[in-house]
């Protein structure tokens, strides 16, 4: 079959799997939320103060790392839908774990929710994955950021639900601080159940299948004419994909960095926003306020920073997210603790820079590794976002206890120039490679 006529033929499919993970990315968000807007709040009042109260972040972070793992390695061994299914279900669980250790005030339970909590966050950003999966290489990008749009609905609201859901809290007799995790389990549980039911056939595995077609199509034949071909015979659509001796090339390494970097420097920032709002007397709905802001910001332009990918490469994006990062914590650091207008235009603007660059380095990741090992990688490459987000949040409450906010914008600032020197033009055969990657 010609790759004209596939890719033709891809298309309903395509749009239906898209449909699917929107649908469950619309729920999941709202799961997300909760640790993002109320995690660092809710260490503070069970801690008694603020230089720990990055430690949620941190740990459901970590958390996230480890899942990130896990889920790669069973969506590479029996595909996307059981590895965001149970990635879903597990931070469910966590949310659920959460609720029950404010209730009890049991710290050491608390802490270990919050490390599953965080499969919910890994399997939400590693949904996107799946949404390449069959797309084809000129609109790989915005494929997967349709995706990733797909969270800005429950993300948004989720903040905003801060004080309703505070209230249903109060009257099952728990803290209002653990609102938000009751709305997180019943998120994360409802997604579990969309993708489980309905993300068929598995998008990875029909990638995979239809890649051992074309290499059995092209492939020349080892037998001879008119002989039966071996089942073994490495052009059989039933054996499997060739892996190359070197999956961990300069870009897919590159790629990874800016993701990683990204990610440390937005959780950084946004971790620490609530509680020096809070000690300057912003109320707790003017702090989801801003949140929601900042959250819509990183994934409502996840269409635009995929046509920017699409049309101008990786690299040039990159660039882009390390100057409106670097942006966002001089503006943070500037900004008046009263000027709520100022703090939310940064916190928009660590959004923005963010999701350039995780589009930028997840289009790497779903392009430039072997489709042999490519759930597994990306599920590698995801830990190194992960543990970057963890030591993000725990840095940042030790950096605000130490020398302010105002000094952790300007740190977070300076570390945004890394992102931009990690992907300087490179000389010789690397510069003429005609893959696009970073």
């Amino acid at each position: 079959m010609s790759t004209a006529v596939a890719s033709t033929r891809e298309e309903p499919l395509q749009r239906r799997i898209l449909a699917v993970l929107v649908l469950g990315q619309l729920l999941a968000g709202a799961g997300l939320a909760a640790g993002v807007t109320v995690g660092a709040l809710l260490a503070e009042d069970m801690l008694g103060g603020s230089a720990l109260s990055g430690l949620p972040a941190a740990l459901f972070t970590g958390g996230s790392a480890l899942a990130a793992v896990l889920v790669g390695k069973l969506s590479q061994a029996r595909g996307r839908r059981p590895g965001l299914a149970a990635g879903f279900a597990f931070g469910a669980l966590g949310a659920v774990g959460i609720v029950v250790a404010t209730a009890w005030e049991n710290l050491p339970l608390l802490f270990l929710s919050f490390v599953i909590y965080g499969s919910g966050t890994a399997t939400n950003l590693q949904a996107r994955y799946a949404g390449a999966d069959l797309a084809s290489p000129a609109h790989r990008a915005r494929a997967l950021s349709y995706v990733l749009l797909g969270t800005t609905a429950g993300a948004v609201a989720g903040p905003n639900l801060v004080g309703p859901t505070g209230v249903v809290a109060e009257g099952m007799g728990l803290a209002p601080l653990a609102g938000p995790f009751l709305l997180a389990a019943l998120a994360y549980g409802s997604a579990a159940l969309v993708i489980s039911l309905l993300l068929r056939p598995d998008p990875l595995l029909e990638a995979r299948r239809r890649a051992a077609a074309d290499e059995a199509a092209t492939a020349p034949s080892s037998s001879s004419p008119g002989s039966p071909s071996s089942p073994s015979s490495p052009s059989s659509p039933e054996a499997p994909l060739p892996v190359p001796s070197r999956i961990w090339t300069g870009e897919v390494i590159t790629g990874v960095v800016v993701m990683a970097l990204t990610q440390f420097v937005m959780v950084g920032l946004m971790t620490m926003t609530p509680v020096h709002m809070r000690a300057h007397d912003h109320a707790v709905t003017v702090v989801g306020l801003v949140i929601s802001l900042h959250v819509a910001a990183m994934f409502l332009p996840a269409p635009l920073s995929g046509w920017l990918v699409d049309k101008y490469g990786t690299r040039a994006v990159s660039i882009s997210a390390g100057i409106v990062l670097l942006v966002s914590g001089v503006m943070a650091a500037v900004s008046p603790p009263e000027n709520t207008l100022l703090i939310t235009i940064a916190l928009i603007l660590l959004g923005v820079g963010w999701s350039l660059g995780l589009v930028a380095g997840t289009t790497v990741l779903a392009s430039a590794v072997p489709m042999a090992v490519r759930a597994s990688v990306q599920g590698q490459a995801d830990v190194a976002v992960a543990l970057a987000g963890a030591a993000g949040g725990l840095l940042s409450g030790l950096v605000f206890a130490w020398i302010d906010f105002r000094g952790l914008g300007f740190w977070l600032a300076a570390l945004s120039l890394i992102v931009v020197a990690a992907v300087r033009p490179r000389k010789g055969r690397e510069l003429q490679r005609q893959t696009v990657g970073v």
